[in-house]
């Protein structure tokens, strides 16, 4: 009755200060009559139960814990935490200059990647045009032999003059020998004079010839100095017009598609200095190595054409062109170290000549006379020498010779072929490939050598004529 009594006093307290509560009387399930209130809590409006409160009291010293680290972290940062931080805005200085160099740096990243790929998309479109000329690219010798040029009018000194039988440490690669024909035509007597007045052989200009029996060691004059030079072309004039001499000298550098830059000059040792006189710049890109200078005019193929052209070299303007009927060009029939070799020019003590190939020949060398002015075709030869087969090809005194191989240190001149009685023989006179590249041999009939381009090397050869 006590403690009824107790719970009533409690709850009219617990009125008094303004708190709601409730009593309730009830009997039990053993028939006591029981008491009870209920006053709402300030804080909870219902009380936990009894075994959930160690765990509240768990999770509030969880939470005094956190609380406490992130009071101690705000006093370490001055008052402003990292997320304070960027609420409010703040900016570290020491974490943006960082920050500031890594994207600087990142940027000009991305900006040399372009940069590399641009270069690399230009290179390889530079080797798909290359492709071709350069698949047979092998490697090159670092050292150079000091050049030595025999004093003029001297010819070659006598430690370059050897008997061919000394060559023979040379050991040449055997060859098969291949059957030669030719294609005679008859031709007017009155023809025949004319072509005798322009230099057919016995005329007083081809006095002194004879038939190749030797070629000396290569002498260097020049070497290029930038990939298109790996192959190209350089020349002499052997019947110069003024005011040109025997002594300018003229180079081309052949690699690219639009090869249009003729350098000139004043002597070889100009050549060698890399200094040019005068640059020409021709009004229709050359194709390859085949061209030629001769009586003041520059005889070459213009690009992607089965034609012959003269550019003069006084007036800067091309005088005459003549297509070469059935010609085969830009690849059809070159020689084997290819290049679009398909037409070569051709000089020597008896005018212009010019070296080709055509279906109806089925890939062998055609050889024809040309008039110098005009461009007329004079005679034709037909051959069953493949082009090919052979590496290069020049005319001394109205013959034709081959040479073996573009890429052998030990190479040969293997073939010859006389125009003024229409008949060939095998030969095997040693030649030598000094750099592994030849892609250019002419003969200049006033110097009686041969000029070549070897592998960015311009180089001359000492030769020897049986009854000269």
């Amino acid at each position: 009755m006590l403690g009824a009594w107790l719970l009533l006093w409690g709850g009219l307290a617990l009125h008094c200060r303004a708190q709601a509560a409730v009593l309730r009387r009830a009997d039990d399930s053993t028939g006591r009559c029981t008491y009870s209130f209920t006053v709402a809590s300030p804080v909870e409006t219902s009380c936990p139960d009894a075994g959930g409160v160690p765990e509240l009291r768990a999770e509030l010293t969880a939470l005094a814990t956190r609380l406490s680290r992130l009071e101690s972290r705000e006093r370490g940062t001055g008052g402003s935490g990292p997320r304070g931080a960027e609420a409010e805005g703040a900016w570290d200085p020491q974490r943006a200059a960082p920050a500031a160099r890594l994207e600087a740096a990142y940027s000009e990243l991305l900006r040399a990647k372009s940069r590399l790929e641009e270069e690399k998309g230009r290179l390889e479109r530079e080797k798909e045009e290359l492709g071709r000329r350069l698949e047979s690219s092998t490697q090159e010798m670092a050292r150079l032999r000091a050049a030595r040029c025999p004093p003029g009018g001297e010819g070659p000194g006598r430690d370059t003059l050897r008997a061919p039988g000394k060559a023979t440490r040379w050991d040449p690669q055997p060859i098969a020998y291949q059957e030669l024909q030719s294609e005679r035509t008859e031709v007017p007597a009155s023809r025949m004079l004319e072509e005798t007045a322009l230099g057919r052989p016995g005329a007083e200009d081809s006095a002194g010839c004879g038939e190749l029996v030797w070629v000396g060691e290569p002498v260097v004059f020049g070497r290029a100095d930038s990939i298109a030079g790996k192959y190209g072309v350089w020349m002499k004039d052997p019947e110069p017009v003024s005011p040109f001499t025997r002594e300018t000298t003229w180079r081309v550098d052949t690699v690219g598609t639009e090869v249009r830059q003729l350098f000139q000059y004043e002597a070889a040792e100009q050549l060698a200095q890399g200094y040019p006189t005068k640059v020409h710049i021709l009004p229709r890109p050359m194709e390859s190595t085949g061209a030629v200078v001769y009586r003041g005019g520059l005889f070459f193929q213009p690009r992607r054409s089965r034609a012959v052209a003269r550019y003069d070299l006084r007036g800067e303007a091309i005088t005459a062109e003549k297509e070469i009927p059935g010609a085969g060009y830009h690849g059809q029939y070159p020689y084997s170290w290819g290049g679009y070799t398909d037409i070569d020019l051709a000089v020597d003590e008896t005018g212009l000549w010019v070296i080709y190939s055509t279906e109806k020949a089925r890939g062998a060398i055609v050889l024809s006379k040309l008039d110098p002015e005009k461009l007329e075709i004079q005679r034709t030869w037909e051959t069953n020498i493949r082009k090919r087969g052979v590496a290069n090809s020049f005319v001394i005194c109205g013959t034709l010779y081959t040479v073996s191989s573009y890429s052998a240190l030990n190479a040969t001149i293997n073939f010859a072929y006389n125009t003024a009685t229409g008949t060939s023989r095998a030969l095997r006179i040693p030649f030598e490939n000094r750099f592994r590249y030849l892609s250019m041999v002419d003969y200049n009939p006033a110097e009686r050598q041969l000029f070549a381009w070897d592998s960015f090397n311009m180089v001359t050869y000492p030769i020897r004529l049986s009854g000269a």
